[in-house]
């Protein structure tokens, strides 16, 4: 199973917590105050870009230092 770090990097726009891999791709949970992380990527790598693609349900994420709720 891959495992994604993500350190948190602030809010975007919409208030939704931005984080950030080793590979320098962003990602928003899209929908913080629910019991799994929505999260995908940011459109065009971009901070307060639309949220895009979502990650696969097989990887485990790693939040630094912890994932961010509403």
């Amino acid at each position: 199973m891959k495992t994604l770090n993500l350190v948190f990097k602030g809010s975007d726009s919409w208030d939704r917590p931005v984080y950030e891999c080793e590979a320098g791709t962003l990602y928003v949970d899209v929908s913080p105050n629910s019991s799994y992380e929505h999260l995908h990527t940011k459109s065009n790598n971009e901070y307060d870009g639309e949220p895009d693609w979502p990650i696969d349900r097989d990887v485990a994420v790693n939040f630094i230092p912890n994932r961010i709720r509403w």
